[in-house]
Protein backbone atom coordinates (compact mmCIF):
# COMPACT_ATOMS: atom_id res chain seq x y z
CA UNK A 1 0.00 0.00 0.00
CA UNK A 2 1.51 3.46 -0.95
CA UNK A 3 1.03 6.75 0.44
CA UNK A 4 -2.27 7.43 -2.10
CA UNK A 5 -4.04 4.17 -1.10
CA UNK A 6 -6.00 3.98 1.94
CA UNK A 7 -8.11 0.52 3.03
CA UNK A 8 -10.66 0.76 4.97
CA UNK A 9 -12.05 -2.96 6.50
CA UNK A 10 -15.20 -3.61 8.81
CA UNK A 11 -17.33 -6.20 9.77
CA UNK A 12 -21.33 -6.22 8.88
CA UNK A 13 -23.27 -8.93 11.26
CA UNK A 14 -26.68 -9.82 10.77
CA UNK A 15 -28.36 -10.18 13.94
CA UNK A 16 -31.88 -10.71 12.78
CA UNK A 17 -32.49 -14.56 12.62
CA UNK A 18 -35.86 -15.36 15.01
CA UNK A 19 -35.37 -19.12 15.11
CA UNK A 20 -36.37 -19.30 10.84
CA UNK A 21 -33.74 -17.63 9.25
CA UNK A 22 -35.25 -15.92 6.28
CA UNK A 23 -37.46 -18.92 5.37
CA UNK A 24 -40.67 -16.11 5.01
CA UNK A 25 -40.09 -12.29 4.09
CA UNK A 26 -41.50 -11.17 7.19
CA UNK A 27 -40.09 -13.60 9.71
CA UNK A 28 -36.77 -12.57 10.39
CA UNK A 29 -35.19 -9.22 11.17
CA UNK A 30 -33.18 -6.67 9.15
CA UNK A 31 -31.23 -5.94 12.80
CA UNK A 32 -27.12 -6.36 12.14
CA UNK A 33 -24.15 -4.85 13.86
CA UNK A 34 -21.38 -2.77 12.43
CA UNK A 35 -18.18 -4.03 13.64
CA UNK A 36 -15.11 -1.41 13.64
CA UNK A 37 -11.76 -2.72 15.95
CA UNK A 38 -11.82 0.27 18.50
CA UNK A 39 -14.76 1.43 18.31
CA UNK A 40 -18.33 1.26 19.47
CA UNK A 41 -20.59 -1.15 17.62
CA UNK A 42 -23.00 0.74 15.19
CA UNK A 43 -26.56 -0.66 15.66
CA UNK A 44 -28.00 -1.31 12.18
CA UNK A 45 -31.22 -2.48 10.04
CA UNK A 46 -33.12 -1.56 7.12
CA UNK A 47 -35.35 1.54 6.84
CA UNK A 48 -38.86 1.12 8.57
CA UNK A 49 -40.66 0.92 5.28
CA UNK A 50 -38.46 -2.12 4.56
CA UNK A 51 -39.37 -3.90 7.94
CA UNK A 52 -36.62 -2.44 9.40
CA UNK A 53 -36.33 -1.34 13.04
CA UNK A 54 -36.81 2.84 13.69
CA UNK A 55 -34.30 2.59 16.45
CA UNK A 56 -31.37 1.60 14.37
CA UNK A 57 -29.41 3.32 11.81
CA UNK A 58 -30.07 2.31 8.24
CA UNK A 59 -27.90 2.66 4.99
CA UNK A 60 -29.45 5.24 3.77
CA UNK A 61 -29.22 7.60 6.42
CA UNK A 62 -25.12 6.10 6.74
CA UNK A 63 -24.95 7.15 3.22
CA UNK A 64 -26.70 10.97 4.09
CA UNK A 65 -24.06 11.00 6.93
CA UNK A 66 -21.48 10.21 4.98
CA UNK A 67 -21.92 12.83 2.50
CA UNK A 68 -22.61 15.16 5.01
CA UNK A 69 -19.33 14.60 7.00
CA UNK A 70 -17.45 14.50 4.40
CA UNK A 71 -18.39 17.65 2.88
CA UNK A 72 -17.55 19.18 6.48
CA UNK A 73 -14.50 18.21 6.58
CA UNK A 74 -13.16 19.10 3.30
CA UNK A 75 -14.94 22.67 3.63
CA UNK A 76 -13.09 22.97 7.13
CA UNK A 77 -9.91 21.60 5.77
CA UNK A 78 -10.41 24.03 2.11
CA UNK A 79 -11.46 27.40 4.74
CA UNK A 80 -7.86 26.93 6.53
CA UNK A 81 -6.09 26.78 3.14
CA UNK A 82 -7.91 30.16 2.63
CA UNK A 83 -7.32 31.44 5.59
CA UNK A 84 -10.81 31.57 6.92
CA UNK A 85 -11.51 30.74 10.15
CA UNK A 86 -14.89 28.88 10.65
CA UNK A 87 -16.30 29.56 14.45
CA UNK A 88 -19.46 26.78 13.94
CA UNK A 89 -21.06 24.31 11.16
CA UNK A 90 -23.90 22.54 10.98
CA UNK A 91 -25.73 20.85 8.15
CA UNK A 92 -29.08 20.34 7.86
CA UNK A 93 -28.92 17.26 5.00
CA UNK A 94 -31.70 15.47 2.98
CA UNK A 95 -31.50 12.71 -0.03
CA UNK A 96 -34.03 12.04 -2.42
CA UNK A 97 -34.81 7.83 -3.16
CA UNK A 98 -37.00 6.79 -5.67
CA UNK A 99 -38.03 2.94 -5.72
CA UNK A 100 -38.20 1.33 -9.34
CA UNK A 101 -41.39 -0.94 -10.01
CA UNK A 102 -39.11 -3.86 -9.79
CA UNK A 103 -38.11 -3.15 -5.86
CA UNK A 104 -34.69 -1.72 -7.04
CA UNK A 105 -33.94 2.15 -6.42
CA UNK A 106 -31.47 4.56 -6.26
CA UNK A 107 -30.23 8.07 -4.92
CA UNK A 108 -31.62 10.89 -7.33
CA UNK A 109 -29.96 13.79 -5.43
CA UNK A 110 -28.57 15.22 -1.76
CA UNK A 111 -28.96 18.30 -0.82
CA UNK A 112 -26.75 19.51 1.57
CA UNK A 113 -27.54 22.96 3.45
CA UNK A 114 -24.24 24.01 5.43
CA UNK A 115 -25.03 26.51 8.24
CA UNK A 116 -21.68 27.90 8.44
CA UNK A 117 -20.61 30.89 11.08
CA UNK A 118 -17.04 32.26 10.07
CA UNK A 119 -14.80 34.37 13.04
CA UNK A 120 -13.99 37.30 10.37
CA UNK A 121 -17.16 39.18 8.41
CA UNK A 122 -14.54 40.05 5.60
CA UNK A 123 -14.95 36.29 4.84
CA UNK A 124 -18.69 35.82 4.23
CA UNK A 125 -18.67 35.70 0.76
CA UNK A 126 -15.08 33.45 0.47
CA UNK A 127 -16.54 30.72 3.26
CA UNK A 128 -19.35 30.67 0.46
CA UNK A 129 -17.49 30.12 -2.52
CA UNK A 130 -15.73 27.67 -0.94
CA UNK A 131 -18.16 24.79 -0.85
CA UNK A 132 -17.45 24.38 -4.30
CA UNK A 133 -14.04 23.66 -3.82
CA UNK A 134 -14.83 21.26 -0.60
CA UNK A 135 -17.17 19.31 -2.89
CA UNK A 136 -14.12 19.21 -5.61
CA UNK A 137 -12.15 17.29 -3.04
CA UNK A 138 -14.98 15.15 -0.88
CA UNK A 139 -13.99 11.98 -1.60
CA UNK A 140 -17.77 10.22 -0.75
CA UNK A 141 -18.91 13.20 -3.50
CA UNK A 142 -16.54 11.91 -6.15
CA UNK A 143 -17.37 8.29 -5.44
CA UNK A 144 -21.48 8.72 -5.86
CA UNK A 145 -23.42 8.87 -9.41
CA UNK A 146 -25.94 11.30 -8.46
CA UNK A 147 -25.84 15.14 -7.70
CA UNK A 148 -25.20 16.60 -4.20
CA UNK A 149 -26.65 19.87 -4.28
CA UNK A 150 -25.46 22.52 -1.71
CA UNK A 151 -27.33 25.18 -0.30
CA UNK A 152 -25.18 26.91 2.46
CA UNK A 153 -25.71 29.64 4.35
CA UNK A 154 -23.01 31.93 6.23
CA UNK A 155 -22.57 34.57 8.71
CA UNK A 156 -20.11 36.12 10.76
CA UNK A 157 -19.78 35.24 14.68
Amino acid sequence: MTLSEHRYALTVQWTGNLGGGTSSYRGYSRDHDILIPGLPVLKGSADPTFHGDRGRYNPEQLLLAALAQCHMLSFLHVAVKHGVVVADYRDEATGLLKLNRDGSGQFERVTLRPQVTVADEQHVALAAQLHHEANQVCFIARSVNFPVEHVPTTVAA
